[in-house]
């Protein structure tokens, strides 16, 4: 029974996809779809003045950014030992 159960979602989940990958074609073909806004290269600007007026990678990740490791991907050299970055603890 639950064999049975398991294959009707799988089916369902098959056709949402289809559906949703045929809505994505149609939305691309009218130019509606253009995907996710890339949030983090809109500040790269940000980092990179930043940068220039002497803050670190950490210190510019303390002031909001995701990680170390963003801030030097958008333009702060990064030459952080990766043990030196503190992680959010993992259950």
């Amino acid at each position: 029974m639950l064999t049975i159960l398991a294959a009707v979602a799988a089916w369902e989940r098959e056709i949402m996809l289809e559906r949703q990958r045929e809505g994505i074609a149609k939305a691309k073909a009218d130019g509606r779809y253009k995907g996710r806004a890339p949030t983090a290269r809109r500040q790269a600007d940000t980092v990179r003045e930043l940068w220039n007026q002497g803050m670190s990678p950490t210190a510019i990740a303390a002031q909001g950014w995701r990680s170390v490791i963003d801030s030097a991907r958008l333009g702060a050299p990064c030459d952080v030992d990766r043990d030196q970055v503190s992680s959010p603890a993992r259950p």
